[in-house]
């Protein structure tokens, strides 16, 4: 018999997932400033990969147990959806908040930086607040597309989309409200000031809600459709 998903194991993979995330993508910001030689693209490169690769693994495992969110901007898309209940998913918030600033004093703690400390990186402007628009509308369009396709795919998907996002936005792709808050915590690499992050994660907010109803028109037909339209070359 099927061992049964309580909520507490939900909470659980959602708090424990985000920690993971913030403390390979602080910490290899860490290691990559460490090893570049001042070299910014070279940093930058080294915190990418480490960030999509890690996204890969914490989908893998903690998908079917929470659908590994490890994002309020992903939690509200669901919300939205009417997948979750806003009782469940503003527990997620609470799990994925707490699991990112765990995670950020993780990193420090592995790296023997001060655990506590505010970022003073300024990151501001309308080309930042325009990318993370973009940034996270086509992170849930990713999603959210891929689960009426392949299922399957959404961890590889996802790691590949924040890769590439890390590349072409202005702002390196946060795209995500707990990964902002808990990087204004940490005066390195990948820090923000915290009195950059409101217009950030309302800009994020924004990208998700307007993917979500973006996604739910694209695919509100018939699959056999669908089907038609390819099978006819008119696409």
């Amino acid at each position: 018999m099927a061992e049964t998903i309580t909520m507490s194991k939900q909470i659980a993979a959602e708090f424990v997932g985000t920690m993971g995330l913030l403390a390979v993508v602080v910490g290899s910001g860490i290691m990559a400033e460490n090893l570049a030689g001042g070299n910014v693209a070279i940093a930058l490169l080294g915190n990418t990969l480490a960030t999509g690769a890690i996204l890969m693994v914490l989908i893998q495992v903690f998908g079917p147990i929470s659908g590994a969110h490890f994002n309020p901007a992903v939690t509200l898309a669901f919300l939205l959806r009417k997948e979750l209940s806003w009782r469940d998913g503003c527990i997620y918030v609470g799990a994925q908040i707490l699991g990112g600033i765990a995670g950020v004093l993780l990193a420090h703690l592995m790296f023997d930086e001060s655990l506590l400390m505010l970022s003073t990186k300024i990151r501001t402007g309308t080309g930042q607040w325009s990318a993370e628009f973009v940034a996270t509308f086509g992170l849930v369009a990713t999603i959210l597309g891929c689960l009426k396709t392949r299922p399957q795919s959404v961890p590889y998907m996802v790691g590949l989309y924040i890769t590439a996002g890390y590349w072409f936005t202005s702002s390196t792709s946060f795209a995500n409200p707990a990964v902002t808050l808990a990087r204004g915590l940490t005066e390195t690499f990948s820090g923000i000031r915290l009195i950059d992050t409101p217009l950030f994660i309302i800009a994020q907010l924004l990208g998700a809600a307007a993917a979500t109803v973006f996604i739910a028109w694209i695919w509100n037909k018939k699959v056999s459709e669908s089907k038609e339209l390819y099978a006819d070359g008119s696409s």
